[in-house]
């Protein structure tokens, strides 16, 4: 199935980024915990055991995700997901260069806009994702 992508729907793990690779640990969760298919991001950053931030592949790109239900997001929104808590602390700014790099090539591809790129808080109000200290557009500025 091919998925017309218009956004690019930013989220935090809510968990530690321990320098180990957590994202099998999050792709458990959302399969045995929540139901669900597979994890429900297609893309997420995290440290590795080098020290140097990968990026891993989660839904295939021609599936829905089941990260933004609001505003049919999960449809129209590639979830990005940036282990780690940022309600507790920002994010490196290494871990947001890399992590630009990709959403940046996912934007040239599918012809996503900078204003396009959005944090889950601005569909779910209930939520602080992707993470309180998470400066959006900080963020987007960097994808110009």
């Amino acid at each position: 199935m091919k998925i017309n992508w218009t956004h690019i729907i930013i989220h935090h793990s809510l968990t530690e980024d321990n320098k180990t690779v957590s994202w099998d640990a999050i792709r458990k969760y959302h399969m045995e915990t929540q139901g669900w298919v597979d994890i429900g991001y297609h893309f997420g950053i995290e440290l590795g055991p080098n020290g140097t931030y990968v990026v891993l592949a989660g839904r295939p790109l021609n599936q829905a995700g089941a990260h933004c239900k609001e505003n049919n997001m999960n449809r129209e929104g590639i979830g990005f997901c940036f282990v780690g808590n940022f309600d507790l602390a920002p994010p490196s700014a290494k871990m947001l260069i890399e992590g630009a790099k990709h959403v940046k090539g996912l934007m040239d591809e599918f012809g996503i806009i900078p204003a396009n790129v959005r944090g889950h808080r601005d569909y779910a109000t209930y939520k602080s994702c992707p993470g309180r200290m998470f400066d959006m557009t900080i963020f987007r500025d960097m994808l110009r």
